[in-house]
Order: C-alpha cells, then structure tokens, then sequence
C-alpha cells in the first residue's frame, strides 16, 4: 500500500483563520501555519495536497502556500455541516486510494528526525490497514478529543487494534467502552490529529451524507470502519498543540522554536524574561 495523497481539512469557521497566521519554524523561518503544515504532509512522501476551504478562502489560502501553491488542490465546504462532510468534500480527489489526513488547527512535533505524519504513513504502508495517531491523554481531557478503544497488537510496538470510537466522551462512557489494558490508570488513547485511511471510510461518508442533511461528525464513521476492517492505532513518539485553545498559538511556537535550530536562543529569552518578574 502506498500513500500518495493528503487532505487536509481547513473549513472550520471558527478555526478557519488560524493557518494563515506566520510562525517561526524549527529552521528559524517566518511561516505560515498552512505552509508549516503543508512541510508536514510532504515529509510523508505524498505526491498531492487537497485543503478543504470555506467558500472565499482560496485567494488567502494559496498566497499562504508559498512555494508549495503548485501541489495543492483546493476544495470548498459550500456550506458548515461537520468535520465528517468537510472530509466528504475531497471524495474525488481521494478517488479510490488511500490517504493521508489530518486537521489545519495542529500543529505536529515529532521527537526525532521522521516526522509525524511520516511515522504514521510508515506504519500504514506496512501493515497494509488504516492508522489513526494517538496519545494516551488524562481522563480530564476527554472533552477535547476523540477517543478510541481496543487493545495492544501481540508484537508491535506501540500498536493497538482499535475496536471502538467515541467523540468527546464523558468519563463514565470512556470507562465503560474505551478502557485499553495496559495504559495508566485515567488515562485514554486520544486521537492526535493524524490518520492514514482507507477509501472505504469515503464510502461509509458517502451513506452518512445521503441519510442526515445536517451535520455529519467523523467519529461515527471511524467506529464504523474500526467494526468493519483492520484499523490500528499508533502511539506517536511526539506532540500535538491545538492552535483553537487559549494559549494554543504561543504553546505551538515555543514548542516549534525549543525543538528548532535556535533552542538556546529561545530559552535565553525565556529566562530573561522569567528573570524580569522575579
């Protein structure tokens, strides 16, 4: 199985700005958050990017690209009814492949030199299934998250045969559903932001889509998948950082710069500035 495609969805009106914003990268130059992100998928070795947009973001969007404007393909949401539609939208261009996914409001720090997209493609390509990145994450986050359940695959590492997915659970249906043997106690497998799917999940999208003319969620369809075929989870070796929440944007350009080239520069200026209001 090879990966040659990635969508990202970007349609969230709500989130949908937050791409365009500039940041620092690990190389220490000024991008935008969808160029970083873009930088992510292609370090997995695709060939094409489709972004899913709000109607009226294209211009936007592709000054944002940069030099990567030539491999995207851009794709409308006409209107706001999920995260599960936005996905539908680039139905033609997954056309019967699998792909690479992941959202425009993370950004992916991995701990060593294969990036996180790339150690999920890996995985994905050799074991011939979907994969999902995860993160055991405290109980308290769960409303944060769309969580999975399952069980750890006999002889691989970090891998966990999912069985089933929940969005936003509470602790009470995480204990009763999701509990994997294994992890920490109050803790769950968290969905990192991160999946290569098989084109079935555009098929089960397609049955949501044609029976709810409202708002179509993804989860119900991962769970579908996780009931109907091999879809593993991976626990990443790296970090996730919501750029949506309070503080998410200056968390995410720290943990780009102290993972960068320009760590001690950065942590000089932190103590500075930790010094200042000693």
């Amino acid at each position: 199985m090879k990966i040659r495609k990635a969508i990202i969805t970007a349609a969230g009106r709500n989130q949908r700005s937050l791409p365009l914003q500039t940041f620092v990268d690990r190389d220490g130059v000024q991008r935008s958050a969808l160029r970083i992100l873009l930088n992510e998928a292609a370090s997995a070795g695709v060939d094409g990017i489709c972004v899913v947009i709000c109607p009226g973001d294209r211009a936007a969007y592709a000054q944002a690209a940069g030099d990567l404007l030539d491999q995207l393909h851009f794709v409308e949401q006409p209107e706001p009814r999920g995260y599960g539609h936005a996905l539908f939208c680039a139905k033609d261009f997954a056309g019967d492949e699998p792909f690479l996914h992941f959202v425009s409001d993370h950004f992916y720090v991995s701990k060593g030199a294969e990036t996180c997209a790339a150690q999920v493609v890996k995985v994905a390509e050799a074991e011939s299934c979907a994969v999902s990145a995860v993160q055991p994450t405290r109980e308290n986050m769960l409303p944060l998250y769309g969580v999975v359940g399952g069980h750890r695959e006999a002889g691989k590492q970090r891998l966990y045969g999912i069985e089933n997915v929940m969005e936003k659970p509470t602790p009470t249906e995480a204990e009763q559903a999701l509990i994997v043997p294994g992890l920490r106690a109050g803790h769950y497998l968290c969905y990192f932001g991160i999946h290569v799917l098989q084109p079935s999940v555009m098929g089960f999208l397609a049955e949501a889509v044609a029976a709810n003319p409202g708002n179509i969620p993804l989860s119900p369809t991962l769970d579908r998948l996780a009931k109907t075929e091999r879809y593993l989870a991976l626990e990443l070796e790296g970090s996730r950082h919501n750029l949506a929440v309070r503080y998410g944007m200056l968390n995410a350009q720290l943990a780009l710069a102290l993972n960068g080239n320009e760590r001690a520069e950065v942590l000089a200026l932190l103590v500075e500035q930790l010094a200042m209001r000693a």
